[in-house]
């Protein structure tokens, strides 16, 4: 007969095993779920909102941020959190390498503390953040394709000894937020592609709607805005007479920068663009040496700029530009898509210019036949030459503030009255 003290081992090891086992269920349907998630969804915010949520939720950590690298991948941004500061979502940024988050970053290895975490030399304070102190620290790499492309950390106010399988948890995690992230901007990519190919199509139809010249490029820099994400688009005309741009469409409701003073060729970085016949892009207009108007960036959010010619047949007739509210680094794709649009506003540009050329030279015409007519009644009425019949028109002309078609048209008019 076995003893009762020889059952407690047995008892305790079917405990240790039950709790490993529900340990282990918890898990599980915690990456389901945020499998589910992810595949049925590919909007990235409400994808980081909801992981964020479930760690917190199944792991009963009492915090959980993630912050992701900006497309420089040299600041991590804070885009999604539970509990703590959410109206602070896209304003906390570190760079690389400061604090714990940085580091991680930086060395592509997790960081896990059990208590005190703030006095780790690596910690860093936000001052902006509420004056939560958390003992325990968990900090994970999130990867994609090899690479680190942010930081997942989860935090518990009370001191916390992380398990092998809490840590590995995380870690698996980290990597299936990056393969969402992933899906999310092959989508988000999708979407901008079929945009630009939209826009296209609508800037040629614009540009050979019959519209007036003005309404055009008000409608172009509109588009050009929503395709490139600008925060500013705007078109800049070259007087070649005096050698400057002025703007002269935007959809900016900006008053400082519509009236902004124009810009002589050679002149910031719009002027270079004229002059050099090419593109030119600047990741910050704000530091920038060369860029004109660094207090009205500053005043309007304004941080990097791509500002392309307007060119017909290696003329240049203007500047299209885009600024963008964050340092952004234009690729040869968008340079190239706005060089297009840029082009096609040229050409209106041009067939404007001809088409009133055109009329002027038309009209130019239409009043020498008026002229020459009302001439040869004078001549005859008159019975004067047609140097003294040309001087009479023109005297006619400035004592009534008429123009000299308008005084040939009534003298042709009151001939045919008499002959009537």
């Amino acid at each position: 007969m076995k003893s009762a003290t020889s059952k407690k081992p047995v008892a305790k090891k079917k405990g240790v095993a039950k709790n490993a086992l529900l340990e282990k269920t918890k898990e599980l349907e915690l990456l389901h779920r945020i499998t589910e998630s992810i595949g049925s969804n590919l909007d990235l915010k409400i994808v980081l909102r909801e992981i964020v949520a479930l760690v917190v939720e199944k792991t009963g950590a009492d915090a959980c941020l993630l912050y992701l690298l900006n497309e420089l991948k040299d600041e991590l941004v804070l885009q999604a959190s539970k509990i703590p500061h959410p109206k602070l979502i896209g304003q906390i940024s570190l760079e690389v390498g400061e604090g714990i988050t940085g580091w991680v970053a930086r060395e592509r290895r997790l960081v896990a503390i059990s208590e005190n975490a703030e006095d780790d030399p690596r910690f860093k304070v936000f001052q902006r953040l509420p004056e939560d102190r958390y003992q325990a620290f968990l900090s994970v790499p999130v990867t994609s394709k090899g690479e680190v492309i942010g930081v997942l950390n989860v935090q518990h106010k009370k001191a916390h000894q992380q398990t092998e399988n809490e840590i590995n948890l995380m870690s698996t995690i980290g990597h299936q937020v990056g393969s969402a992230i992933e899906n999310a901007r092959l989508y988000d990519e999708m979407k901008k592609k079929a945009m630009q190919i939209d826009t296209l199509s609508r800037v040629s139809r614009t540009i050979s709607s019959g519209r007036y010249i003005e309404e055009i490029l008000n409608l172009l820099v509109t588009m050009t805005a929503g395709m490139m994400n600008s925060k500013i688009c705007s078109i800049m005309i070259l007087d070649k007479a005096k050698r400057e741009l002025k703007v002269v469409a935007t959809q900016s409701l900006s008053e400082t920068y519509r009236r902004k003073a124009n810009v002589k060729v050679g002149e910031s970085v719009s002027g270079r663009a004229v002059k050099e016949k090419n593109p030119i892009a600047i990741l910050d207009v704000q530091a920038d040496t060369e860029f004109r108007f660094p207090d009205l960036a500053k005043k309007e959010g304004l941080r990097s700029l791509l500002s392309v010619p307007m060119m017909v047949k290696n003329r240049v007739v203007g500047v299209l530009n885009s600024y963008t509210s964050k340092k952004h680094r234009f690729t040869e794709e968008e340079i190239n898509l706005l060089q297009s649009v840029a082009n096609q506003a040229a050409v209106a540009i041009e067939n404007t210019a001809l088409t009133e050329q055109s009329s002027a030279m038309q009209e130019a015409l239409e009043t020498r036949k008026a002229v020459e007519r009302a001439k040869g009644i004078l001549m005859k009425q008159g019975n004067i030459e047609e140097d003294e019949a040309f001087r009479v028109i023109q005297r006619q002309s400035m004592n009534n503030r008429k123009t000299m078609r308008d005084v040939a048209d009534a003298i042709i008019l009151t001939s045919k009255i008499k002959r009537a």
